[in-house]
């Protein structure tokens, strides 16, 4: 709720430079009042009250509430979320004897408890499977079950202030890295200066930008020479904003053509334990997802259940990883369904992928790339939910990991993907659609627990935990997670399936003149980077999103904000390992953010973000109350509760003296002004009493002669 005017500045009269207030001698007109020395220490502490009471309203006051931001229409501060009965049977149905008539076949009559099971996959020969499964229940519903539930907006972001932008100590939600990538074969460097926000967008941009890098490769673990011909962006809300279960919601438009293979544009979540492209930070860390001892992964899982001893604030006996969770994964290009690569699969390119990747992965008896599970090779379909215009993503099953530097192969281990591809089209490239995760983590209330997946509120891909927690004994996530938003340039993703004659497909530089550095790319692919999009003053392809919004059943105790939890604490090892979740020219991972600060043009009407945000006070920005950042362009958002405290001197029982001093300088300022203003009247009363005269100060000619 706002407490505060809009124009807070009008409020406290702070337009310094207005009538009444005191300019330079030279600017001043002839003929004007000149004040005394007594009138201009008045108006100083004036301005210096003014200013200490924005301050102090600052420290104490919230105008909004925790990280929503205000331009988020109230009509959607909470939601109708289709309650989990709705797509999966109860954990424990009653089952009852189906009575059977004299004739000795079943009745047509519905069973008690309702069929949430989809139609049966095809046999494991068959090319596709069946396109439209079954979501509706009997006619009997499951009984004292509502059909939705109410959730509430717990965090948004609208972008709708323009020039935000996210270098590492900007905002407190969201950073930017400025960072070479060394996963998955990455062909770009992710530059801060490639996300911003325009339009009402936050836009992520990927340009053929070439960054030549000396740093640390994490996966070598050697220092080296690096040329990137792509430059593009990442956001990461990592150790500054979490969730553990919700619906996640965001409406964008994604990059580039449909029909123009090789960007990599994803929506993402991944456990805090892990900070994506810091590989230090993932080994043994990422995706796992198992809670329980399981003896034959103690060495791979790195903070295994099977651990006797507990640090870092962590549960002794439970389990610990960085599942990551990904909301879409696009492709786009022009293979078509059952063609290429594609030929045993019903969507071809462009498509979007909903995966969740967990360890430990089926160790033995695993389905190939591109074929069909055969019979036990994978999980059960009947658990697994399947939307219209999609079908299993059979390309990418998970990965075997193995470190070079682990002392032995009992590191090694497999992590597995459940993936479903949705077919998209160019209307995906050309304007906004949803795109909304359901996450439930495993409670008494929800059992094992579930995600969904969703493409503009149609159904695309349901997941029970009682299907994952089968073959290995991973689990539905219950890590609490951040957010990551990108587009990646990989040859391993969307580029052509083979090289054309006489192309090694080894270099890819779309400013090279040589045949052999641009012949490996999709047709088109350079083309559309070097182009500049209509509304933009630079080249580029720009991934757009409108919004991002999260809702959460608040009587639901597993719903949780928050980047270690009671739980799931993560803090304490971050603190203790932060050399793996850190650059080599940081000295901590992340910066801390300042309110206010930034450098402002006084005459500038949109300095700090116009007066509803901030003001500029002497070329510095100082910001309204609820905003922050050195220009104030961000929310202050904050966590309602702080989970896990930071440690402080009263954890070693010492009592610090309690102090007041917010309070006594504001009133010391007061008083003080209060004084001066009393003083000055008392001399001017002096003056008349004693029968002083008046003296004439000339200032312009003698027309213009005025008392003071």
């Amino acid at each position: 709720m706002r407490i505060f005017p809009e124009n807070l500045c009008s409020a406290l009269d702070l337009r310094f430079g207005g009538e009444g207030l005191i300019g330079d001698e030279d600017e001043r007109p002839k003929g004007s009042h000149v004040p005394s020395t007594a009138s201009k220490l008045i108006y100083t502490f004036n301005r210096v009250i003014t200013i200490a009471v924005l301050l102090l309203l600052q420290c104490l006051v919230t105008v909004h509430g925790s990280w929503i931001d205000p331009s988020t229409p109230e009509g959607f501060h909470s939601i109708l979320v289709p309650h989990p009965h709705q797509y999966f049977a109860p954990r424990h149905p009653k089952k009852e004897k189906k009575k059977v008539p004299e004739s000795g076949s079943p009745t047509e009559s519905p069973t008690e408890s309702p069929t949430m099971q989809p139609t049966p996959m095809p046999p494991f020969h068959s090319k596709a499977p069946t396109q439209s499964p079954t979501y509706a229940p009997t006619a009997t519903p499951t009984p004292d079950v509502k059909p939705f539930v109410s959730f509430d907006l717990v965090m948004s972001d609208e972008f709708d202030v323009d020039s935000r932008t996210f270098q590492d100590g900007i905002d407190p939600m969201w950073t930017a890295l400025n960072k070479n990538d060394y996963t998955n074969n990455a062909l770009h460097f992710y530059g801060e200066d490639h996300a911003f926000t325009k339009d009402g967008h936050l836009n992520i941009r990927t340009s053929a930008t070439k960054t030549e890098v000396v740093g640390f490769n994490d996966l070598t673990l050697k220092k080296q020479h690096d040329v990137k011909y792509f430059k593009s962006a990442m956001l990461q809300s990592w150790n500054k904003f979490c969730f553990t279960g919700g619906l996640i919601e965001a409406e964008v438009v994604l990059p580039g053509r449909s029909d123009v293979g090789g960007l990599w544009p994803a929506f993402w979540l991944l456990g805090n334990l892990a900070r994506h492209t810091y590989v230090g930070s993932s080994n043994n860390i990422w995706p796992w997802s198992q809670t329980a001892c399981d003896p034959k992964h103690i060495d791979a899982q790195k903070l295994s259940a099977c651990l006797k001893t507990s640090h870092y604030g962590m549960t002794q006996g439970v389990g610990r990883g960085a599942p990551e969770i990904d909301i879409f994964e696009v492709q786009p290009g022009p293979v078509k369904h059952n063609t290429e690569q594609f030929i045993q699969m019903s969507v071809g390119q462009p498509f979007a992928s909903h995966s969740l990747q967990v360890a430990p992965g089926k160790s033995f008896k695993r389905p190939g790339p591109g074929n069909w599970p055969g019979p036990g090779e994978w999980y059960e379909n009947p658990k697994l939910k399947f939307g219209p215009e999609s079908c299993m993503n059979i390309a990418f099953y998970g990965t075997y990991n193995h470190f070079a530097a682990a002392p032995s192969m009992s590191y090694d281990y497999w992590s597995d993907a459940i993936s479903q591809n949705r077919q998209l089209s160019e209307k995906h490239f050309t304007g906004g659609h949803k795109f909304k995760l359901h996450w439930e983590p495993p409670s008494e209330m929800h059992g094992d627990g579930f995600i969904n997946w969703y493409i503009d509120d149609d159904l695309i891909l349901g997941i029970n935990g009682t299907s994952i927690k089968g073959p290995e004994g991973a689990e539905i996530p219950s890590e609490p997670s951040y957010i990551l938003l990108n587009t990646a340039i990989s040859k391993d993703w969307g580029f052509p399936k083979s090289c054309p004659e006489g192309c090694s497909c080894k270099d890819y530089d779309c400013e090279s003149a040589e045949w052999e550095k641009t012949c490996g790319f999709s047709p088109g692919f350079c083309d559309m980077l070097k182009a500049t999009e209509e509304g933009y003053d630079e080249p580029g392809a720009n991934y757009k999103v409108n919004y991002i919004r999260l809702y959460q059943d608040k009587e639901n105790p597993v719903h949780k904000v928050g980047c270690s939890t009671p739980e799931r604490p993560t803090r304490r090892w971050i603190e203790g390992n932060a050399k793996s979740y850190t650059r080599e020219e940081d000295t901590v991972p992340l910066k801390k953010v300042p309110r206010g600060g930034g450098k402002c043009d006084v005459e500038s009407i949109d300095a700090c973000g116009g007066d509803y945000f901030g003001l500029c006070e002497s070329g510095r920005c100082l910001c309204q109350p609820g905003r922050t950042g050195p220009h104030c362009l961000s929310v202050d958002g904050h966590d309602d509760v702080i989970w896990d405290i930071q440690d402080k001197v009263e954890d070693l029982r010492i009592t610090a003296p309690v102090t007041a001093a917010p309070f006594v300088i504001l009133t010391s300022i007061i008083v003080a002004g209060a004084l001066a203003v009393f003083w000055e009247g008392r001399q001017r009363r002096r003056r008349n009493k004693n029968g002083y005269e008046e003296i004439i100060e000339i200032v312009g000619g003698d027309d213009d002669a005025e008392k003071i």
